[in-house]
């Protein structure tokens, strides 16, 4: 056996620290005695030797080494154009040099030099471009906002391979008309009429949620997810969850992941999103459970150490939350959960304009992204900057559509100034018609009536909707509103109801207390005014006056 084929055996045995090894020592001894090898075998060697770098996460040392190996390739290249032969029986049987610059691309993309990649697979010639370097050149240009040169090489690689569909989405989600982007897949696809069916209403879905129309593509999701051929599959759970969590059905939306994530547990997609849901819902036991098994899966993907951080959040260690966010960016910063996630944190902890800056990068990454405008509206409240908060909410409008929750959010921020508060009312009227039980309009609307002293409106407002949903803020909120109208009983009972479902809750506790305080007040004034009743009761029986006392008549003397 050869030197050449001891080598390949390691390297075709994945044996990548022992190829490293003897590549090394070879390669050195076919510079003293050339030979030891052919250029061709030398080429060979060093494409193996960087692949065992590259393997061994050596990322800037076996580009390095892909480098030498092209520059090998050129003198083989040089030398056969006038004749002459090498030893290895076929050109076929050596690496091809779009494989090795794509390699070389991959050692780029590991060290953040994205530039330097795009440079790469830019310098290899049109024809030789294969779907993969198309695909990879298209979401490096997306990366970099060249949207046009994006949605080019995503076409490309739907004209060889039709059923690339993270080339199909993300061609809809750079603005391509669902239409178009139906006829480059189905229009290359052999005649499959059991997958036809299917792929045609996937692709519709997903059209439909880039077009923020999230009611119609959950419609979609769930008719194909109903279907035999189709049920149990976790790509299509997790297109329904998104979808509904784009929608803000965060109930449906949770519901779905934790389905998603019981059906398969090395799920990694979308658990970012699913940690937040978990974060939001107190479930900390789940949410420490998930990000335990997805760092135990991979810590090279951002998704674990977004879980991480929200259950950093959720326990008040929010230090070590920003910490773990971070590390969520720096392997993605295309990942808008974790920009998200370190700006809530920032704001808990009264960096406000730190997180103001995390939160408009968030909208940046992801402009559709509700929580995203969410925080930054809410943030430049807190810091008193009502006139810009009003002004991003404006544009939130305008970005996400008049939904529920875009319309309540604006409206929060109306509400703060009395002379637009008519106004907001008409927003969360409009919101409430929309959805009937969205909580966040419901909370604002009762504030406002209640700043108006229109207790009784904002009272028979919060019991319409208990009678749909229990929460702590509506319960909380009708103790204050009962107490407020001296209904101290009934706002006692809703008070411990509020306490029983949240034992920390401030203002319910406050709240508590004020009502027993004045009705102890009550009582006092009333066990006082029954003292001196009977006080005076007493006095005036040992101390009768004329005024008090009927004298008998003269005759009983007589």
């Amino acid at each position: 056996m050869s030197l050449l084929e001891q080598v390949k055996l390691l390297h075709d045995a994945g044996l990548h620290s022992n190829v490293k090894m003897v590549a090394n020592l070879v390669l050195s001894a076919s510079e003293h005695s050339p030979d030891v090898l052919t250029m061709a075998q030398k080429y060979q060697i060093q494409v193996w030797y960087g692949d065992a770098l590259y393997e061994g996460e050596e990322y800037r040392k076996a580009e390095s080494v892909y480098k030498r190996a092209l520059q090998m390739k050129k003198v083989l290249n040089k030398s056969r154009a006038r004749g002459g032969q090498s030893t290895v029986t076929s050109e076929q049987d050596l690496p091809q040099e779009v494989d090795v610059k794509y390699r070389i691309h991959e050692c780029h993309c590991h060290l953040k030099q994205l530039k330097e990649a795009v440079g790469v697979l830019e310098s290899i010639p049109g024809k030789q471009k294969t779907p993969k370097v198309n695909m990879a050149l298209a979401k490096l240009y997306q990366k970099a906002g060249l949207e046009r040169s994006s949605i080019t090489y995503f076409r490309e690689v739907l004209k060889e391979c039709p059923m690339a569909l993270e080339a199909v989405l993300c061609l809809l989600s750079l603005g391509v008309k669902g239409a178009e982007v139906a006829s480059l897949t189905m229009n290359n696809l052999p005649t499959l009429s059991n997958v036809e069916s299917w792929l045609t209403s996937l692709v519709k879905g997903h059209a439909h949620a880039a077009l923020k129309d999230y009611s119609k593509a959950i419609t979609i999701f769930k008719t194909l997810e109903s279907k035999s051929i189709l049920r149990d599959s976790t790509e299509l759970l997790h297109s329904l969850a998104e979808a509904y969590f784009m929608s803000g059905d965060l109930r449906n939306a949770l519901q779905v992941f934790v389905r998603l994530h019981s059906l398969d547990a090395d799920w990694m997609r979308g658990m970012d999103i699913y940690a937040y849901l978990l974060s939001e819902e107190k479930e900390v036991k789940e949410l420490e459970s998930l990000a335990s098994l997805l760092m135990a899966i991979s810590e090279s993907k951002p998704e674990p150490w977004v879980a991480m951080g929200y259950y950093c959040a959720v326990t008040k260690k929010p230090t070590r939350a920003i910490y773990f966010a971070q590390k969520a960016f720096t392997i993605d910063s295309r990942n808008a959960q974790s920009v998200i996630l370190k700006g809530s944190v920032l704001k808990e902890c009264n960096k406000t304009s730190e997180a103001i800056l995390h939160f408009r990068e968030a909208i940046r990454i992801a402009p559709h992204r509700f929580e995203a405008h969410k925080g930054l509206v809410e943030c430049l409240v807190a810091a008193h900057r009502l006139k810009e908060a009003a002004t991003n909410a404006t544009n939130a409008c305008r970005t996400l559509g008049n939904t529920p929750r875009s319309l309540t959010l604006l409206s929060s921020v109306l509400a703060k100034e009395s002379q637009v508060v008519d106004k907001a009312k008409c927003m969360l009227e409009k919101a409430l018609s929309m959805d009937p039980s969205h909580l966040d309009a419901v909370y604002v609307m009762a504030e406002i009536l209640g700043k108006e002293q229109k207790y009784d409106k904002a009272i028979e407002l919060l019991r319409n909707q208990l009678r749909l949903q229990s929460t702590c803020r509506l319960h909380q909120m009708l103790g204050d509103y009962l107490a407020a109208t001296n209904d101290h009983q009934e706002a006692l009972d809703q008070y411990s109801i509020a306490l029983s479902m949240d034992p920390t809750n401030r203002k319910a506790m406050e709240g508590l207390q004020k009502v027993e305080q004045a009705t102890d007040g009550i009582e006092g004034s009333a066990d006082d005014d029954l003292d001196g009743m009977e006080e005076s009761a007493e006095e005036a029986e040992m101390e009768p006056s004329d005024t008090d006392v009927e004298w008998p008549d003269q005759e009983w003397f007589n």
